[in-house]
């Protein structure tokens, strides 16, 4: 009965969000710009539509019960419920497990099984978590890096969803409207295991789970993640407001505004998405005045109707705002106000604007009023992939309070929607990814280390035991969700990697260079810019990009491709990865760089490999691609010190950064793999494990039957190089 009433709630939101809407559906795609999903016509077809879905819920509720209990599979467990905690170190959380930090962890352990899990590979969230979706590896997924190079223009694209622009519009005057949604598509192959769940009527609460965008049918309900845009397309862009901004101001990425403080009053704007509704219209804008009272050290922001109260280092509630694309149609936004200064500067920064989920822009959930039924009940919450802004932080567009005061307001808000789900989800699966483990550890990880390059010039105090604290309130978190589980529940905690000290960027395209594999073609020059500006492709033989490994620029893939399938391929493969593996750093007196590297189609055969990077880099611990490798440029140097907040990674070796894994029942597998959940979830509930998954089940038969081996207390040994220091 409980799965009838939250339906109806969510059923009695579609009536209500389509009896008063007033904007339309539209799509922003990383670098696509705005487009509508559909034209006035669609929209009225949406509502007759969903009027029609409302009347008939009873008739499909009758149909879904009998084929359910024809369909019913011997199932071991009521729920499965997984916990993910993007990012926990098997290391740290023995460490301050140990220390008395993590005493329900510490509990959970003794009674069912602590282990280390190895990563996928390359050991990073989308290709990782890719993996934990399907069973299988990236080869088999096509998930390799959260960017790849367009092998026609040789610049970046988004490796997980295919966007493209709606082709037909109806011209009216200067006005252009959709007459047909856009295509967004999702490149992750394989199938979900909660899909195959499905298929065999068993329900699934699928929350935050990365590269789940855009959502894909199935039985149960799903929030999409990672790869989610925000308002304007981008990955997460902020916007700063300052009074002191000048022609030598650095660039922090993001979009800086100049104001003007006049008398009480700051006379700006808020820049939206691209009017694709408009020829030539270029970026929607919403005027904003910001009065300051200096008395009471406090502000006032005027925004679409609306007065907020601003107050210094404090983070305002989420404020909605509409975009005007054309008359009768609006665009709908959420943004965070944070001034860090009313005087003698004025300085503010906005979140990125998010797709407001109580009237979302495209679909971000499965069904589309799922989203809208998490805000109508607990309130606007963020929607980007990528929601806690390191980028803001690594420039010091905020500081270190700031920043962590937003990643635990996105904490609290995903424990609302996991709490729902234990309370709405009796029978099936449930599965919720936390991202603040993750964004956390990559920005604090040099408090951990005094000597790492990013701590000249900075605290290595105050926040020292940010870390500590984090894992702490994990702990705690897990307590309240233990009081949620059931007898014949089965709660999984796991992570889809580790950390590293990221302390010396490595830069391939420099190295490449310095080879004699890469030319530029201004040969008096040694850099050149983002994108490979300045490089010469009819010379150029490898080339670099994102975070996981370097690109042959082969003939027939590449369109300037001048390396020939075949044995000029092989042989040039084979002596990039004897040079690389041999690469040292002088600047650590001779340190090795390389762990491993891999021929990508040798190490991971699957049908995908030819789409991923070339040859894959395992550094060593210490080292990772550079920022500037990561954005095609070409330095000076090849190797260098990072010395940015963001000082914590693991697009190393994945041997030396796995993920955690705790579960409420022993298992007996000695080294599990995040491959392994998929099968052990669908094992669980009965149904059978397709035979081209990889992973194998970590159970036997029932999870409540004692095992078959005596599960150990304490997490199995740990890899070299991984134990706690």
């Amino acid at each position: 009965m409980r799965r009838l009433s939250r339906t109806t709630r969510i059923a009695g939101t579609l009536a209500f969000l389509f009896a008063f809407q007033e904007s339309a559906f539209a799509y922003i795609g990383p670098g696509a710009g705005f487009a509508f999903l559909g034209s006035f016509l669609i929209i009225l077809a949406t509502f007759f539509l969903a009027f029609a879905t409302i009347l008939a819920y009873p008739f499909r509720l009758l149909i879904r019960l009998l084929v359910h209990r024809k369909s019913k599979t011997k199932s071991h467990v009521d729920r499965v419920v997984i916990v993910g905690l993007d990012g926990m170190d098997p290391r740290l959380a023995r460490r301050f497990m140990d220390e008395g930090l993590m005493p329900h962890f510490t509990k959970l352990a003794q009674q069912g099984r602590f282990s280390p899990l190895a990563t996928a590979h390359p050991s990073m969230s989308p290709s990782a978590w890719s993996s934990f979706t399907t069973g299988v590896d990236s080869s088999k997924h096509n998930i390799f890096d959260f960017i790849t190079r367009d092998p026609c223009t040789y610049l970046p694209q988004l490796s997980s969803a295919d966007i493209r622009q709606a082709k037909k519009v109806l011209p009216l005057g200067k006005y252009r409207i959709p007459l047909e949604k856009p295509s967004i598509r999702l490149l992750r192959k394989s199938k979900p295991f909660w899909k195959i769940l499905g298929e065999h009527k068993i329900f699934s609460t699928i929350q935050r789970v990365p590269i789940t965008f855009p959502p894909e049918k199935f039985n149960g309900v799903l929030l999409s993640a990672m790869c989610v845009p925000d308002l304007r397309g981008s990955q997460g862009e902020f916007t700063y407001y300052s009074s002191k901004l000048s022609g030598d101001q650095p660039d922090v990425g993001g979009v800086q505004v100049q104001v003007q403080v006049q008398g009480d009053k700051v006379e700006t704007h808020l820049d939206g998405p691209d009017n694709s509704m408009v020829a030539n219209g270029g970026k929607m804008k919403l005027p904003m005045t910001i009065t300051i009272d200096r008395a009471n050290n406090e502000a006032l922001l005027e925004i679409d109707g609306q007065k907020v109260p601003l107050k210094p280092r404090t983070y305002t509630p989420w404020v909605s705002f509409r975009f005007k694309a054309m008359p009768g149609v609006k665009v709908n936004g959420i943004a965070r106000f944070y001034v860090n200064s009313l005087a003698p500067d004025f300085e503010m920064y906005v979140t990125p604007i998010q797709i407001d989920p109580e009237k979302p822009a495209l679909p971000i959930s499965h069904p589309f009023i799922y989203a809208i039924y998490l805000a109508k009940k607990h309130g606007p919450y963020a929607t980007l992939g990528l929601a806690e802004d390191t980028w803001a932080l690594n420039e010091r567009v905020i500081d270190e309070p700031a920043f962590l005061e937003q990643a635990y307001l996105i904490q609290e808000e995903r424990e609302k929607m996991l709490f729902d789900a234990l309370e709405t989800t009796k029978k099936g699966l449930i599965t919720t990814v936390f991202d603040t483990t993750d964004r956390i550890q990559h920005m604090f990880f040099r408090y951990l280390d005094p000597d790492h390059p990013a701590n000249a010039g900075k605290d290595i105090e105050k926040y020292k035991n940010t870390i500590a604290d984090l894992y702490a309130n994990m702990d705690k978190m897990l307590a309240r969700i233990q009081e949620k589980i059931g007898p014949r529940d089965l709660l999984i905690v796991m992570s889809d990697h580790g950390f590293s000290q990221f302390q010396r960027g490595v830069n391939l395209n420099s190295w490449l260079r310095d080879e004699g594999y890469l030319y530029l073609k201004d040969e008096s020059r040694r850099t050149s810019d983002d994108w490979f500006e300045n490089v010469d492709w009819s010379r150029t033989k490898a080339f670099a990009l994102g975070l996981t490994g370097m690109f042959i620029n082969r003939k027939g893939r590449e369109a300037q491709g001048i390396v020939a399938e075949g044995e000029e391929l092989e042989t040039l493969k084979a002596e990039l990865v004897e040079k690389l593996s041999n690469m040292k750093d002088s600047g650590r007196e001779g340190a090795s760089v390389m762990r491993r590297v891999f021929d990508t189609v040798k190490h991971m055969p699957g049908p995908y490999a030819s789409n991923a990077p070339d040859l894959l880099i395992g550094y060593q611990e210490g080292y990772r691609h550079s920022w500037e490798c990561a954005t095609g440029q070409v330095t000076d140097e090849v190797i260098s010190d990072n010395t940015k907040s963001w000082s914590g990674d693991h697009c190393i070796d994945p041997d030396l950064v796995p993920g955690v894994i705790f579960s409420s029942q022993g298992f007996q597998s000695e080294n599990p793999h995040i491959m392994d959940l998929a099968p052990t979830a669908l094992s669980l509930f009965g149904v059978d494990v397709p035979k081209y998954m990889q992973g194998k089940r970590l159970f036997e038969g029932s999870p409540f039957s004692p095992p078959s081996k005596p599960a150990p207390t304490k997490p199995a040994a740990t890899p070299q190089k991984v134990e706690v220091s």
